[in-house]
């Protein structure tokens, strides 16, 4: 089990405030993986509707009876937060005044939204200089983009970036999404990499500056043998010659084989008890193993592990040196052992059955920083009066007046 810690030790991204405004994923990924690092992540939402990940299903409800849905709950733990309505002038006030006592502020509008509301960078900066904004939009914030002020979700970069048409197989259509929102988090990942590299530009420099990540921009850099390959002569996965990178038959489940070299795959051959197949003039070729892939490969190849077990089939393959690992399904990751040596499944908020919810849980293991236990995802503008208080010195008649004319919300 991976080191936690209850105490009050440093964690690196201690004295770091966050203020975001955000939706769903792209950039909220990024801010808690950030409080998992010791930043503070004040998270505004709109007072009614919330975040749109909470919108999301499946759903738990709240001690309100809100809907708390499963894109919320990945993306939002050690997290604080205020409703303020940002379309209200003076919720945009208040959100101005905040933004000078935090050093980072984050919003994952359609370009051109935070803007128009009057949140955007240069209205944030002129109250606060030094002041680090990022914003995660599906294209950036260059106007000279033809897709500049497009909406995006993951599911429309992950297209745009070629990878769908790419591993697509002849006669059937491109599959949308298949590995969950590598749009999103890729974004995510690239947003807080930018966060830290203008942390330390502004320790270096005393400047602050604006943060600029674009989802369709992460995911060709995600995916990056689409144009690496094009560029190469090869459009396309299917037919490419790259080798076997494939899913097999054993007996009680499928495996993953990567083998994508010549003396892999003679190993592969002698390990399944086909030598004979390394004289074939059809195999000769990376291109010939991936053409006789159904016709003779996958036969050989399962004829020799649909009669064993996954774990002899990957004990074999990766003890001959050979990349090989189990296709689980989700009842098998989440028993896996690896998961709970590495602290990597949280338990959540109790589900419907119970039994509590299961998020991810820090992939960056630091040798010097033990983990702290994560606070579970704030509800509706629970921290609102808290925050305003402490931030800007409001007191409850003001807080109550305010709340009488929606410009803030929930507690």
């Amino acid at each position: 089990m991976a080191t936690t810690t209850t105490d009050e030790a440093p964690r690196p991204l201690d004295g770091i405030r966050i203020l975001a405004v955000e939706q769903m994923a792209a950039l909220p990924f990024a801010t808690q993986l950030l409080a998992r690092l010791g930043a503070e992540v004040v998270k505004v939402e709109h007072p009614v509707t919330g975040d749109s990940g909470r919108g999301s299903q499946p759903f738990v409800t709240d001690p309100h009876g809100r809907q708390v849905g499963a894109t919320f709950l990945r993306n939002n733990l050690n997290k604080r937060s205020v409703a303020i309505d940002l379309k209200h002038p003076e919720g945009v006030e208040l959100f101005l005044r905040m933004a000078s006592g935090f050093d980072v502020v984050g919003e994952n509008f359609r370009a051109g939204t935070a803007d128009r509301l009057g949140i955007g960078y240069e209205a944030v900066r002129a109250a606060h200089p030094a002041v680090i904004y990022l914003s995660v939009s599906g294209f950036g914030q260059d106007q000279r983009s033809p897709y500049w002020d497009m909406g995006a979700y993951a599911a429309v970069v992950e297209g745009m970036s070629g990878i769908y048409e790419y591993k697509r197989t002849p006669g059937r259509p491109p599959a949308a999404n298949p590995v969950g929102a590598l749009g999103d988090i890729s974004s995510a990942l690239f947003g807080a990499v930018g966060i830290l590299a203008a942390l330390r530009h502004r320790d270096l420099t005393g400047t602050g500056q604006h943060i600029d990540v674009a989802m369709l921009d992460s995911t060709v850099a995600m995916t990056d043998i689409v144009t690496n390959f094009h560029s190469m002569g090869i459009p396309r996965e299917w037919g490419s010659g790259v080798g076997i990178v494939e899913t097999f038959q054993a007996a009680d489940g499928h495996f993953v084989l990567q083998c994508v070299r010549e003396h892999h795959f003679e190993v592969l051959m002698t390990e399944i008890g086909r030598p004979d197949l390394l004289d074939d003039g059809r195999l000769a070729t990376r291109a010939g193993w991936q053409e006789h892939l159904d016709d003779l490969l996958r036969p050989a190849i399962e004829s020799w592990s649909s009669h064993r077990t996954l774990v002899d089939v990957v004990e074999t393959l990766s003890g001959a040196g050979l990349a090989c690992g189990p296709s689980q399904t989700s009842t098998q990751v989440v028993a896996d052992q690896h998961m709970a040596v590495r602290n990597m499944l949280i338990e959540t908020l109790p589900a419907a059955s119970g039994e509590p919810v299961l998020v991810p849980g820090n992939p960056v293991k630091l040798s010097e920083v033990a983990e702290v236990p994560d606070v579970r995802v704030p509800w509706l503008g629970e921290h609102t009066d808290e925050v305003l208080a402490a931030e800007l010195g409001l007191t409850d008649g003001l807080l109550a007046d305010l709340r009488s004319r929606g410009v803030i919300g929930a507690t």
